[in-house]
């Protein structure tokens, strides 16, 4: 072969490569048009309920033979529509709103964030953190720390994301893609992480009662998936890293910004005042943590739970992560403030938290509909029936190994899509999937971890997740157009991307016999 045909050959495939490109650019831009073509989130909520509504009537009267697992009786769709029904919503409508777990989990966290910000210690970080990082090396840095923020519960969506936008804009990146590489590791990476958290012993221990069903001396480690958990942490930076350099960012680059922080300042060195101020803020931070580690060291810490753990769910110390966050980000900011000059009184302190909280007014809204949405989804058991549906499906269906595993997976993310919940969700599957799997000898661990892996990768393309509105919210920040459909398209990549490439990893654990984690196995009997 001549030297010219191969340079003809490389330029036929770099025009392929290209053509595909241009091919999934254009199939990303029809579903943003699409998603785009949606009522505003607070209206779709609305819908949504009201639509709830609606099938609920239509659906009460049905005979279903499924048990419901939460109450031992067959499963009843309940009508929202009669008289008793509508009183119970509208009495419990300021309960329903006030209780929303997001709302008090982004509100409470911001305004410690906003004072950080506003005294321009989370800047000041970053401008020291970039000085020190290769810019090519941002993309898995991001993704990495989206991950392990998984152990701080739901401290992902209000932390990083948001800085995940500041640390590209100032690089010379599209903000919007830091948005789509932080969500894409706090939620869709949700089920990989290095660390252990309260997930863990919370899912094993619905995986356990499941099990006992049909076995009742089976125990399992918390940490029966632990393995598998934390070596997907490098499959979700390798395909993330990936799907955002060929995909995701070469799509947004174009993406003209017109929002309120679309002229932020990149970030400059810093002056010897703000590395003055810097320093003293980080010496608080740190000082606040070796006290928290002081004060839940001991075995009778309060901050433990009735059995002892510090990272079980009923822990204090878990239940108080946001308003750790809240307090590990207003005291060093305030010092820096002081330190750095731009905080003079106490007013500038709370200048701070009420510019956080008006930037959250269109999040409130949103929040509203979004909460009373969900919780009549919940009360008429619509998701219940559809989740309870798909796993008889599956069971019936009596598939080989590797197709039963692919099976647990696409129910998983079918349900994924309506109910947010990872508890919720396997609450209702565990106890059909577990111990019917158990008889055809799928191993308890195999099939959570299988439940696992569909449950993280629809996560950040369902506007029904609980926290997608705030996302929406973080982007409009830079492109004031940002609608549904520009954050589905912008996700879309990375959510196939970790189906596929998730589905294929589990199953290679189960070909060469990997462990999933402790005391774990794949087969039963």
């Amino acid at each position: 072969m001549t030297a010219k045909q191969r340079g003809d050959d490389v330029a036929a495939e770099d025009t392929s490569a290209d053509n595909k490109a241009v091919q999934n650019k254009g199939v990303l831009n029809r579903i943003e048009r699409l998603g785009n073509a949606l009522p505003d989130p607070a209206l779709l909520f609305l819908l949504l309920l009201i639509l709830v509504w609606i099938l609920s009537a239509i659906l009460a009267g049905g005979d279903y033979t499924h048990i419901d697992p939460r109450t031992q009786a067959p499963l009843v769709v309940q009508n929202l529509l009669t008289g008793t029904a509508f009183t119970t919503f509208l009495s419990g409508m300021v309960t329903t709103f006030v209780t929303f777990h997001p709302l008090g989990v982004v509100l409470v966290a911001m305004l410690g964030i906003g004072v950080a910000d506003y005294t321009g210690f989370i800047r000041a970080t970053l401008r020291s953190l970039l000085s020190r990082t290769s810019p090519a090396l941002l993309t898995p840095m991001l993704f990495f720390i989206a991950i392990v923020s998984h152990s701080a519960v739901d401290a992902g969506y209000v932390l990083v994301i948001p800085l995940g936008a500041v640390i590209f804009h100032s690089a010379g990146r599209h903000p919007l893609v830091g948005i789509a590489v932080a969500f894409a590791g706090v939620s869709g990476g949700f089920s990989a992480n290095p660390i252990p958290s309260a997930l863990d012993p919370m899912l094993q221990g619905i995986t356990q009662a499941a099990a006992q069903l049909l076995q009742p001396e089976v125990t399992l480690n918390p940490l029966n998936n632990w393995y598998f958990t934390a070596s997907s942490t490098l499959l979700i930076i390798l395909v993330g890293w990936f799907v955002t350099d060929r995909i995701v960012e070469p799509r947004l680059r174009t993406l003209k910004l017109d929002g309120d922080f679309a002229d932020a300042p990149r970030l400059e060195v810093l002056s010897a005042q703000e590395s003055r101020g810097l320093r003293w803020a980080g010496f608080t931070m740190l000082g606040g943590i070796i006290v928290l580690m002081m004060s839940a060291w001991s075995d009778t810490s309060a901050w433990r739970s009735v059995t002892g753990g510090l990272t079980a769910s009923d822990a204090p110390l878990m239940k108080s992560i946001v308003p750790l966050i809240f307090l590990l980000f207003l005291l060093p900011g305030v010092v820096y403030g002081y330190v750095a000059g731009t905080v003079k009184t106490h007013r500038d302190v709370v200048a701070g938290m009420t510019q956080a909280m008006s930037g959250m007014g269109y999040y409130i809204v949103i929040a509203f509909f979004a909460a009373l949405f969900i919780a009549e989804f919940g009360r008429s058991n619509l998701g219940a029936l559809l989740a309870l549906q798909g796993a008889a499906w599956l069971v019936s269906a009596a598939l080989p190994v590797p197709l039963m595993v692919m099976g647990i997976i696409f129910i998983t993310t079918i349900v994924n899509l309506f109910i947010g919940s990872s508890s919720a969700k396997w609450a209702l599957l565990a106890p059909i999937l577990v111990p019917m799997l158990m008889q055809t000898g799928i191993s308890p661990d195999l099939t959570q971890a299988a439940y696992r892996v569909g449950d993280s990768s629809t996560n950040i393309i369902t506007p029904l997740m609980p926290y997608f509105p705030l996302v929406v919210v973080f982007c409009q920040r830079y492109v004031g157009t940002t609608g549904i459909g520009t954050v589905v398209a912008m996700m879309l990549p990375y959510s196939m991307a970790f189906l596929v490439s998730w589905t294929i990893f589990l199953l290679a654990f189960w070909m060469l016999d990997l462990p999933l984690g402790l005391q774990s196995s794949y087969t039963f009997g």
